[in-house]
């Protein structure tokens, strides 16, 4: 890793990915950067070697198809390139990455392409260059078969091992291998350093970053990206308040609105349960906003330190307060 280049997490990756999405920037089109990148990258390692070797190591995820589109670009460029998916073809769901595999079906004289979904077929390799582009970042759990027994020939490999974006089976925030992990000489983070590869060093070997074009807008702003990682679904089993309780402190005689919206707003995200605690006209206004809201009647016409009892009872329920919406220009 290079002095000033940044780190980033699972969450910020995805959030990331998701946000240039919704900016125009396909996943397709992240996919051809990063083959294209990784493709010169390795055309860099193997400049002077006459007829060099190399073996492409594929999952059927993301991943895979950033794997299959860098044997693509590096077919155009005149390499003879052998790819072995780790799964059925059928496996291969991803939309952009399903795009890529079938563009090298169809590129049977420059790319040696194998499926083998049996890990006990899968037998140690010989290459200049080894691109491990079996999973990403991402993974939850130990790994199973046939993706650990792949992990595992990549390490009994003899060849230069190149991660791409990951040494497969290794926690992108953690370092922690997920059982197992491959040994790479060389790993490529696309966008930025995941912030497991500095403490996975023993996995990692040298480690870079690629720039695949994410726009930088898709950090600076909050997106659908942000809010997708932020969404978690709700099991059957949950009950009222685990999804959070918001307690609005707000409104005066002349201003029902302000906390009124907020809260509505609240709970449209999602937040289980919404206190409003508001002067005691004002809060009856307010609870007729909807039946959802639950209204806590505070003494006077504006919010006063008489209010100060009740609202201490309630701070401590709450998991985030907001303070202030509708509240005037009292003394």
């Amino acid at each position: 890793m290079g002095p000033g280049e940044q780190t980033i997490t699972n969450d910020e990756m995805l959030a990331a990915e998701y946000n240039s999405e919704y900016l125009g920037v396909t996943h397709f089109q992240l996919m051809e950067t990063v083959g294209a990148r990784i493709a010169d990258r390795i055309a860099e390692k193997t400049r002077g070697k006459t007829n060099p070797r190399i073996h492409i190591i594929a999952g059927p995820g993301k991943n895979g198809g950033d794997g299959f589109a860098t044997a693509r670009h590096l077919a155009s460029q005149g390499y003879k390139v052998r790819v072995t998916l780790v799964a059925r073809t059928s496996d291969v769901h991803d939309e952009a990455a399903r795009h890529q595999l079938d563009a090298i079906l169809q590129m049977t004289d420059s790319i040696q392409f194998e499926s083998l979904p049996d890990s006990s077929q899968l037998r140690p390799i010989e290459a200049d260059i080894i691109l491990d582009a079996v999973l990403g970042y991402g993974i939850k759990g130990e790994l199973r078969q046939p993706l650990l027994g792949a992990v595992r020939i990549i390490n009994r490999s003899r060849g230069y091992k190149i991660g791409l974006d990951l040494p497969s089976g290794l926690d992108s925030d953690t370092g922690e291998p997920h059982g197992e992990a491959v040994k790479a000489d060389l790993t490529i983070s696309l966008h930025k350093i995941k912030q497991g590869l500095l403490k996975g060093t023993q996995y990692a070997g040298e480690t870079i970053s690629l720039p695949i074009g994410i726009p930088p807008e898709a950090e600076a702003y909050a997106g659908p990206g942000d809010f997708k990682i932020l969404w978690k679904p709700r099991p059957p089993t949950a009950h009222k308040g685990d999804y959070g309780r918001l307690l609005i402190i707000g409104g005066s005689e002349n201003f029902t609105g302000a906390p009124a919206f907020s809260a509505l707003a609240a709970t449209k995200c999602g937040t289980d349960l919404v206190y409003v605690a508001s002067p005691d006209k004002t809060a009856e206004i307010i609870a007729s906003y909807s039946p959802d809201l639950i209204t806590i009647k505070l003494p006077g016409d504006h919010l006063n330190p008489r209010a100060l009892p009740e609202l201490a009872k309630w701070t401590t329920t709450a998991d985030a307060i907001v303070l202030g919406p509708g509240i005037g220009l009292h003394e």
